[in-house]
């Protein structure tokens, strides 16, 4: 059956429960009343199942009725809600706006776009949370979020939008080589101090390497020191304690004035993927859609 095709009925439906009568409905409606008539009666018969009690005086809900007319109600209040918000994108962008970022990323990537967004919109009032756990983003009243490495798959009652992934290099501070020499292969790796990122667990991030044939191998490597921040291991190789893997949106700048190197290029890969996400039933409005596409058409992870 067509989606159309299941709507038919139910403002007859609804209205008549409503009034209390077929008359009474067909007022409100501006139709006869025996067109409400027969068009419950249509929706009786394709749902197969009695939706009235019908007496000379009256009519009263059965119990199959009843359910049916809460569920209707929500359909066409939903409706309606659909229709006030596609209406409000022609008026001003207003109300809070609640905005979750991953930590090092958020405060350099996202937060211009979205300072940016803000000054553009002087009647919304962000609030930013930043966060790299895992979080429920609709149980938390997240309108959007930024993450990477967001797994799939996704949940039904989410919206989310892939914006490309991370490059992931080994980099080295010039005066760290200097002192300990430029590793010429993957397997020179193990003689110079590596810098980790380590997770509250324990557990430390494997580091990953192109193979040559397309493939990635992944290896786990001891670390002289390991950092729960990826910002504290960026300063941590460019104070020269030895080399680490980062992604290059972290870098950039760094790499860019020459603070750091890139060491054994033929082993970059691609990193974790970045993914905008929002709660499906926040997406019609005015605020959460203008937020997804300035974020989408100015972020930036390679």
């Amino acid at each position: 059956m067509i989606p159309s095709e299941r709507l038919k009925g139910i403002e007859a439906f609804v209205c008549t429960a409503d009034a209390g009568s077929f008359t009474a409905a067909g007022v409100r409606l501006n139709l006869t009343n025996s067109a409400v008539s027969k068009s419950v009666a249509r929706l009786e018969a394709r749902l197969g199942s009695r939706l009235f009690e019908r007496t000379t005086r009256r009519l009263t809900l059965t119990d199959v009725g009843a359910a049916f007319y809460e569920t209707c109600v929500r359909v066409l209040e939903d409706l309606a809600d659909a229709e006030a918000v596609l209406a409000a994108h022609r008026s001003e962008i207003v109300g809070r706006l609640k905005v979750d970022v991953p930590i090092a990323f958020g405060r350099m990537q996202a937060m211009p776009l979205l300072l940016a967004f803000a000054e553009r919109h002087p009647n919304l009032r962000p609030s930013i949370t930043f966060t790299d756990r895992k979080i429920d983003i609709v149980e938390e009243g997240i309108d959007v979020a930024i993450r990477i490495g967001a797994s799939e798959p996704w949940a039904d009652n989410l919206g989310h939008r892939y914006l490309g992934s991370e490059r992931v290099i080994i980099c080295a501070a010039p005066t760290y080589l200097a002192r300990r020499g430029t590793p010429a292969a993957v397997h020179d790796l193990g003689r110079f101090d590596c810098i980790l990122y380590g997770r509250g667990d324990g557990s430390t991030i494997k580091w990953r390497f192109a193979d040559g044939a397309g493939g990635i191998d992944e290896r786990a490597m001891d670390g002289r020191i390991v950092l729960g921040s990826a910002e504290a291991q960026v300063g941590a190789v460019k104070a020269g304690f030895g080399i680490a893997q980062l992604a290059t949106w972290l870098i950039e700048d760094e790499l860019a004035r020459g603070d750091l190197v890139e060491v054994l290029p033929e082993l970059a890969t691609a990193g974790l993927p970045l993914h905008l996400i929002w709660p499906r039933r926040r997406q019609l409005s005015p605020k959460v859609d203008a937020l997804l596409d300035a974020l989408t058409s100015g972020l930036r992870i390679a």
